[in-house]
């Protein structure tokens, strides 16, 4: 299986949490075969707003979501 990892950010209510203010309004940046390629989307699209401390972006392990054993 794929290590698929995801990369999304948004503004959030609090820039120490996740909770993010509006999910229609989610910067879905993409699917990334592997965590390098993820790491540089993430530090992309977090670059893009570094002067906004309200917006934050993430990457998120979809194959440990996906384990084989409960499919």
């Amino acid at each position: 299986m794929s290590k698929l990892h995801l990369v999304f950010g948004g503004r959030v209510k609090d820039p120490r949490g996740l909770d993010f203010e509006d999910l229609r309004a989610i910067d879905f940046v993409g699917v990334y075969p592997d965590f390098a390629s993820a790491k540089d989307a993430w530090r992309s699209a977090s670059q893009r707003s570094i002067d906004d401390a309200e917006m934050k972006y993430v990457v998120v392990h979809l194959h440990r979501l996906l384990e084989e054993q409960d499919l």
